[in-house]
């Protein structure tokens, strides 16, 4: 709860009326069980983000092509070794006699059985027509000889001088290069290499890689996360600052805006930032310092134009009455405007005395707390409505035992009076007002309720500022001077209540709510040095 002089006092006052006013309030509460929506991403967490996934990306690419490389150059390393098995298997084939091989089934042994060829060599021999024989070399140097179906792999790699990858069935996969031999009567010869390791070296490196970027981008992020944190320590100042300033109170009263961003180093984006915050705020509070001055002399002006008008509207008054009671007669439209002079100065007389009063309750003063019967307040007020409109019907609903609460007893007695007031001036004859009073756990609740037309949809929002007026179905009939409304809100919340209004045709309720006596209430405000703000 906000009183004159809080933070935030005016912007809630006015959310809180227009709530009210416009049935805002349900939706507010169903607004709170909606699911919350997700939390949005913070400057410091996108900076991270963007380099993580540079990191990421980089380091992929950097992976990928290191990857392909050394395989591109362990595949050649394989294919120079290729070409060395070819060269030794020429040679045992050129000491061979002429129409070789008489036995086919010796050829694969013929090219793997030299001094030189690696463990896991194929070797295939494709005759023209035939069926092709093939072997290869174990680990421990047997030449074994290989299945048909992967002989014939063997057979169908192309004869282009060019070594080929290959896939022989469950041994894996190979280099394979076919060469065709004119001295054995077109008969092909293939032989090939395995790419097992080849392909667990680069799996390796592959591996290698993912694990020193992976570890890399986690000391990076790290890293990053620290140094991204200091470099926007000065933007985290600003907004510090910043909510400082959200919560002074800049909309009345005096205005001390002090609050700075302390700035390292303006030649920088944050740097240049905070200058720029430091500017408005001396902008802001020069900007303040003259409204408050503005304000204060209109102030100034008020109380004293209402305090000096008192004693001249009193003369008007006395000597309009003094001159009704001369002894002559008087004709009879000077008796009339004499009774207008009467009647207009009590008007007036009124008016300035609820200026006064609001001039007094802004700068803090016109209170006397002390222990108070709302109960005994309500019959009373009740009582003197009954007898100022007999033609509306008047009821009283409170419970039997005292409600007391700390306050000023005239101020309080002028709140209800004034409600009750406005129930009779603003709704026609026969209207049911009732004035109901309740505890609420340690508040006490006072309501006044009428069943008249109501009040139009577009004034509640400004019913309690000064000099508002109500619409044609609550017009001013009985010389309202617009300041009824105003005092009681400003009284209510000077004893740190709140004052309310619902309305819908057939049923008006102003509903005021007072810590209780019993309850812990705070201390009354000391007066300011300087006027506060007029109400909004």
């Amino acid at each position: 709860m906000t009183r004159p002089g809080d933070p935030g006092h005016a912007a809630a006052s006015r959310e809180a009326v227009v709530a009210v006013a416009t049935g805002a309030t349900d939706a507010v509460v169903d607004g709170a069980d909606a699911p919350r929506r997700g939390r949005p991403w913070t400057l410091r967490r996108r900076l991270l983000v963007i380099v993580a996934s540079l990191l990421v990306a980089v380091s992929a690419v950097v992976g990928l092509v290191s990857v392909a490389v050394f395989h591109s150059s362990s595949v050649a390393r394989l294919d120079a070794n290729l070409d060395s098995t070819i060269s030794r298997a020429n040679l045992a084939i050129s000491g061979q006699p002429p129409g070789f091989p008489g036995d086919p089934s010796a050829a694969p042994s013929l090219v793997l059985n030299i001094p030189g060829q690696e463990a896991g060599t194929l070797a295939a021999l494709v005759p023209a027509d035939g069926e092709t024989r093939a072997g290869y070399i174990t680990e421990g140097g047997r030449v074994l000889d290989l299945p048909a179906e992967l002989a014939d792999v063997l057979a169908h790699v192309p004869t282009d001088g060019e070594p080929h990858s290959i896939r022989v069935g469950e041994l894996g996969d190979y280099r394979a290069l076919a060469l065709e031999q004119t001295e054995w009567n077109g008969v092909r010869i293939v032989l090939a290499l395995p790419l097992a390791e080849v392909n667990a070296d680069s799996s390796q490196l592959a591996l290698t890689i993912t694990i020193v970027a992976l570890a890399g981008l986690v000391v990076a992020m790290g890293l990053g996360s620290v140094i991204v944190a200091r470099a926007l320590s000065p933007l985290e100042r600003v907004t510090a600052t910043a909510q400082r300033v959200s919560e002074l109170p800049l909309d009345r009263g005096d205005v001390a805006l002090a609050e700075r961003v302390d700035v390292d180093d303006d030649g920088t984006e944050v740097g240049r930032l905070g200058s720029a915050f430091n500017r408005m705020l001396g902008h802001v509070a020069s900007a303040l310092t003259a409204r408050e001055q503005s304000e204060q002399k209109v102030r100034r002006f008020v109380a004293d134009a209402s305090h000096e008008l008192r004693t001249p509207l009193a003369s008007i008054r006395g000597y309009a009455e003094l001159t009704r009671l001369h002894g002559g007669e008087l004709p009879d439209d000077v008796v009339h405007a004499l009774s207008r002079i009467e009647s207009e100065s009590l008007r007036m007389t009124g008016l300035v005395e609820d200026l006064l009063l609001l001039a007094r309750l802004d700068e803090g003063r016109e209170l006397v707390h002390g222990r108070v019967d709302l109960r005994a307040i309500v019959v009373d007020a009740v009582g003197d409505a009954q007898a100022a409109g007999p033609d509306h019907d008047w009821s009283v609903d409170a419970p039997d035992d005292a409600v007391e609460v700390s306050g000023d007893d005239a101020r309080l007695r002028q709140v209800l009076t004034n409600l009750l007031a406005n129930a009779r001036l603003h709704t026609p004859a026969g209207t049911e007002v009732v004035a109901r009073l309740r505890v609420d756990g340690d508040r006490a609740r006072l309501e006044v309720v009428d069943d008249g037309p109501g009040i139009d949809e577009s004034v509640r929002a400004t019913l309690f500022e000064r000099f508002a007026r109500g619409d044609a179905s609550r017009s001013r009939r009985a010389g309202s001077t617009g300041l009824g409304l105003a005092i009681v809100r400003a009284v209510v919340e000077a004893h740190y209540g709140t004052v309310e209004v619902a309305s819908e045709p057939g049923r008006t309720a102003f509903t005021v709510e007072l810590p209780l006596a019993t309850a812990a209430a705070p201390a009354p405000a000391p007066a300011p040095t300087s006027a506060a703000a007029a109400a909004e």
